[in-house]
């Protein structure tokens, strides 16, 4: 249930991880000694693009006629709030830009067109979920205090609408993102607590009421009052609520493929007090997950298609991560650790099949739950080989075997695949 030892699990000894540290903390080195006028351009070239596409989008909804061009403009505006979501608002607040020193694009300046507070966000992102990454009772992504994504959440009756609270979700995203800094089912038993929490009701509603009055109040009154019609104010109405639904589920689809297809790992609780960086290293690389993508694609999803990446450095300019990745997957080979990725449409997909099967109580499942895509801990190698959970290296390759290697096997003897054993090198 969830992997409690992460260098047991990674067979990994602590010197193979000081060394993994070093070679990241190198990569770090690297990126930010290259920073320059490059990564300025791109930032500022994302800006211009994100607002020209809003003011097309509203210039085509504002004089649409026809069908055509009302989709093609709530289409364009949808497109506009996804990069301001993803590959602005997300990156810039997650300080990524701040060695600009441009208070524009600055991570305490920043405030997203998206329903919940920056502030909020940055504390329930930035600092919880990058900090305690895919940690079960710390971690609210885990679920988002709704799903059941991993079988260390016991059942209750309520996951049986596992699929429909997910496609609410999904729909309306960014009401989502704003509850989840509240924690409303949370008690307060101090009085400090109780006016912390008013106080955050208090922004989290002024937000709101600023996002419901832009997209569905003035902007739609401007168009009416131009037209003198009801049917412009109705086409502009509907036009942002499509262009919000568009971002919302673009946005579900990118997170979710990061974090809940098979192989994004789950831990437990023990020893994060005492974790040091080599660690926290390598829990990032085992908890998320990546899916293939190319420039437009990694574009649109704020480069969070290199999510492992992202985990690893989230306040190195997306725009690098491509390149980060190329040597991370050289250490990911070098250690023999797997580099969780896929295709969207399949990793997506798995994320979906996760939400599905969860659903329902472990009884009904068929893998155990210290074996299962989505669950897993160091026990899955209790039984054959792979239990010496450290690497040896292959005497007949030279190549190191660790956890890559012993998934392979574990998938392999399910199958009936029978190894002829060698003694690992002295």
């Amino acid at each position: 249930m969830a992997i409690k030892d992460i260098p047991e699990y990674a067979h990994l000894t602590d010197e193979d991880i000081a060394a993994i540290a070093v070679e990241l903390d190198q990569i770090r080195a690297d990126i930010e000694a290259d920073r320059g006028e490059r990564d300025a351009r791109y930032l500022r070239n994302t800006i211009r693009l994100q607002r020209g596409l809003e003011l097309g989008g509203r210039a085509l909804i504002f004089g649409s006629r026809k069908r055509s061009l009302w989709w093609t403009g709530a289409a364009a505006l949808g497109t506009a709030k996804i990069i301001e979501n993803m590959e602005l608002g997300h990156n810039v607040m997650h300080g990524q830009w701040d060695w600009m020193n441009d208070p524009e694009v600055h991570s305490t300046s920043w405030e997203w067109d998206n329903a919940g507070p920056s502030a909020h966000w940055k504390h329930q992102h930035n600092f919880i979920h990058h900090k305690y990454t895919n940690v079960l009772g710390m971690d609210d992504d885990v679920g988002y205090g709704l799903l059941r994504v991993t079988r260390d959440q016991r059942w209750r009756p309520f996951y049986l609408g596992n699929l429909l609270w997910n496609t609410m979700l999904m729909l309306g995203f960014e009401y989502g993102v704003a509850a989840q800094h509240l924690e409303l089912g949370k008690k307060r038993k101090t009085e400090e607590a109780k006016i912390a929490f008013q106080k955050d009701l208090r922004d989290a509603g002024t937000k709101i009421g600023k996002q419901i009055a832009k997209d569905y109040v003035v902007y739609p009154a401007l168009v009416g009052g131009a037209t003198r019609s009801r049917r412009g104010f109705r086409k502009a109405l509907t036009a942002n609520l499509m262009a919000n639904v568009i971002r919302n589920i673009w946005t579900n689809a990118v997170i979710f493929c990061g974090h809940f297809p098979d192989g994004a790992e789950k831990f437990t609780k023990r020893d994060m007090d005492v974790e040091n960086q080599g660690q926290w290293y390598l829990r990032q690389m085992l908890g998320s997950a990546n899916f293939r993508s190319g420039p437009v694609l990694g574009f649109l999803s704020g480069n969070l298609s290199y999510q492992i990446e992202h985990h690893i450095f989230p306040d190195l300019p997306s725009n690098r991560l491509p390149e980060i990745s190329v040597r991370v997957q050289a250490i990911c080979a070098e250690y023999d650790l797997p580099y969780t990725t896929g295709s969207f449409p399949v990793q997506y997909a798995k994320s979906w099949r996760t939400i599905a099967k969860l659903s329902l109580p472990n009884k009904y499942l068929k893998a155990t739950s210290d074996d299962a895509p989505e669950t897993a801990s160091e026990l899955r190698f209790k039984d054959g080989p792979e239990q010496h959970l450290v690497s040896t290296v292959d005497p007949r390759t030279g190549r190191r075997r660790g956890l890559k290697s012993a998934l392979t096997r574990l998938r392999d003897r399910r199958r009936g695949v029978v190894y002829l054993e060698t003694r690992p090198a002295a």
